[in-house]
């Protein structure tokens, strides 16, 4: 049982970490390059278009900002820690494997949910910047996950 729970928080701590680095990389990013993915402007649309269908007012648009960041990196961790799933050896390629769905998901699947298609989708440049951060974020995962199974 102990080293069950030890290898659910490696799991959990290593998603949390791959979710950091993807979210710091958004959000330092949209402050330099004019086609960088707009992941913040998804959340916020995501969370209002829930709250409104909950018949709940969404907060204020700052507020709703922060809203967004601890939903993005609670969700990603969460989604990264299955990079846990892997035998250790294995974990680089299901943390590509992970990154790579969820950035082609982040370019593919906004717009058939109602959520627009410009702030993953605006650009070859745009695309690609998705794409390839989730990988970095999934790439991390599994990075942090091998290093802390040596732990």
């Amino acid at each position: 049982m102990a080293d069950l729970n030890k290898t659910i928080l490696q799991s959990i701590s290593s998603g949390l970490i791959g979710a950091t680095v993807l979210t710091a990389l958004h959000e330092t990013a949209r402050q330099f390059i004019d086609d960088a993915p707009r992941a913040d402007i998804l959340g916020e649309r995501a969370i209002k278009k829930t709250m409104k269908k909950a018949d709940l007012e969404p907060p204020a648009d700052d507020e709703l900002y922060y809203w967004t960041l601890g939903g993005d990196i609670v969700s990603n961790a969460l989604y990264y820690s299955l990079v846990g799933l892997a035998k250790p050896k294995h974990a680089l390629l299901a943390g590509g494997a992970l990154g790579l769905a969820a950035g082609v998901g982040a370019v593919g699947l906004p717009g058939p949910l109602g959520l627009g298609t410009d702030p993953t989708n605006r650009t070859s440049a745009t695309k690609a910047m998705t794409i390839g951060w989730y990988l970095v974020g999934g790439l991390v995962s599994a990075a942090a996950y091998t290093w802390l199974k040596r732990k």
